[in-house]
């Protein structure tokens, strides 16, 4: 009996790159005699609801074409469940199928990854009724965040990096409280970030040593900094080699509380809510398809 997969596809990834590699993916599947029922939504509210359907009717998986967004939005419904996620890249950031392994320029490989049906039990983050599987922005990188979702160029990482320096000419120092499994640690800075996974907004690695399978969530504190030294630190985020700066501090736990005023957090680039907010690692929340070298199991 044929696999069923559900494809969900937003077609205005990569400015409609999208919708190219849902087809090449759509063809490539059904080539492997898989049956494929294809989704696309109109808005962001529409797939998801595609997507709990997909689920609810109990498919053997569901695959989504698309960047972080897509991926945040599959995950209220696979996440929980046995049924598995497969993600085929195709948006700007694609932080979240890096993570995982998966070929992030060669939609025939990653598509191979649905295929061959090897799957892994990974962690996610939860926050009230919301599963994330990245990182939570939770301070500047929140505004830039904001910022950055509301513009259309230019593409990908240097997106991010104009919104930031606009941001950058305005922001100040933010008062934060944090709970972490409880303790308390008060202290003012630039940001705050909460990964499950190691990197955000196409790869900047701003929680380096944060891994999918641990139970654990990193969290990553920006003392204040003039916005040269900022400005000066920030390339160090491409390498990870900016948390051994003594402005940087790095702590892990499985349950972070964040109050901070007139912050509103971000998760895999979606907008979550205002602080605060607790967030919480939730171990093999998702069976996620992923490549055999990342400890994937034959299902």
């Amino acid at each position: 009996m044929s696999r069923e997969v559900a494809l969900l596809v937003n077609p205005t990834a990569a400015h409609g790159r999208g919708a190219r590699v849902g087809r090449e993916v759509a063809h490539r599947l059904r080539a492997a005699h898989l049956a494929v029922r294809e989704l696309v939504g109109r808005d962001a509210r529409e797939s998801q609801d595609l997507a709990q359907d997909a689920v609810d009717k109990g498919m053997d998986a569901l695959v989504v074409v698309g960047g972080d967004g897509m991926v945040h939005l599959a995950l209220q419904a696979v996440g929980g469940t046995d049924v598995p996620l497969g993600v085929v890249p195709a948006g700007s950031g694609n932080d979240f199928a890096r993570a995982l392994g998966i070929p992030l320029r060669d939609v025939d490989a990653a598509a191979a990854v649905v295929i061959n049906n090897r799957s892994r039990q990974v962690d996610l983050g939860r926050t009230g009724d919301q599963w994330f599987g990245g990182v939570v922005a939770a301070g500047f990188d929140a505004r830039v965040n904001d910022r950055a979702n509301r513009m259309t160029w230019p593409r990908g990482r240097l997106r991010y990096e104009l919104a930031m320096l606009v941001e950058l000419g305005v922001f100040q120092p933010i008062p934060y409280r944090l709970e972490l499994d409880g303790d308390t640690w008060e202290t003012s800075g630039m940001l705050v970030t909460i990964g499950n996974i190691p990197t955000y907004g196409g790869g900047m690695k701003v929680t380096p040593h944060a891994q999918v399978d641990d139970g654990l969530l990193d969290v990553m504190v920006v003392k204040p900094l003039s916005k040269a030294r900022f400005l000066q630190l920030f390339p160090r985020v491409y390498t990870g080699s900016h948390v051994r700066v003594p402005v940087v501090e790095v702590r892990r736990a499985v349950s972070v509380r964040v109050d901070a005023p007139g912050i509103t957090a971000y998760a895999d680039g979606e907008r979550l809510g205002p602080l605060p907010q607790t967030f919480q690692a939730v171990p093999g929340a998702l069976r996620a398809l992923a490549p055999a070298t990342t400890g994937a199991t034959a299902s």
